[in-house]
């Protein structure tokens, strides 16, 4: 069976994987198949393993976002990859492109978000409220390519939808994410946020760790692949300058 995802980083302890737009991490109500189903489909068939394959999921990226995921394959793993996003020891990247420039041009978001279960939304909030958790971001634009604008995320907490709502809360929704305002969708139902990057130690080894996944094959993203060598070598720089 093909694989609907692309393999970025993979040992005895971790599976990282691109993901394409459109494939949920983890199961849901709907009963479709996950990531998840198609990587312990990928273990068992390559390492031959007998009975059930475990897999972790350390976290996850919504279902019409593309790009990086982290896997466990250890309990141990798990473990310690918990215990890295927790204390917020993984410097994780975002791109989204949005139709308007951001104002100002860079900076960092604090909103407080409440998360509607029955409807799958999140409310943002611009001072503390009760039932709302703090969120944090930063952003920098990066550049422009006819009417649209590339905007790259750093997440300093990790809330359900916070770039989403935090950009549309600047005046920017992501392109084609009508649940955040924009004002029409994407034809292959996806939003363009993309996780781009991730950088930490490695839960195990205990080495550096930098995983970049590239843009998707699909027409309108490939008009930003001017920016992709570009700033994928000006980050490592500046996290070997950092280390």
């Amino acid at each position: 069976m093909e694989r609907p995802f692309n393999i970025i980083f993979e040992d005895n302890h971790l599976i990282i994987v691109n993901k394409p737009s459109g494939l949920l991490v983890q199961a849901d109500k709907t009963g479709d198949l996950t990531l998840a189903d198609h990587v312990k489909t990928y273990i068992k068939e390559r390492y031959q393993k007998p009975g059930a394959v475990y897999l972790g999921i350390p976290h996850r990226i919504d279902r019409p976002v593309s790009g990086l995921v982290i896997l466990a394959r250890t309990s141990k793993a798990l473990e310690r990859m918990n215990d890295l996003f927790r204390e917020r020891e993984i410097q994780k990247t975002y791109w989204a492109i949005v139709r308007r420039r951001p104002e100002p041009q860079q900076g960092k978001l604090t909103h407080w978000l409440q998360k509607d279960e029955s409807k799958n939304l999140v409310k943002a909030f611009d001072t503390p409220t009760e039932g709302a958790l703090k969120a944090e971001l930063r952003y920098r634009t990066l550049g422009q390519m006819n009417e649209f604008w590339l905007v790259e995320v750093e997440p300093i907490t990790g809330r359900p939808h916070q770039i989403r709502v935090q950009l549309a809360e600047l005046g920017c929704p992501i392109r084609g994410d009508v649940k955040y305002g924009y004002h029409r969708p994407n034809p292959d139902a996806s939003i363009n946020l993309h996780s781009r990057r991730a950088y930490f130690m490695h839960p195990v080894r205990k080495e550096p760790l930098i995983c970049i996944a590239a843009l998707p094959p699909q027409p309108f993203w490939e008009e930003f692949l001017v920016f992709d060598d570009v700033r994928a070598k000006e980050r490592n720089l500046e996290i070997l300058h950092e280390g």
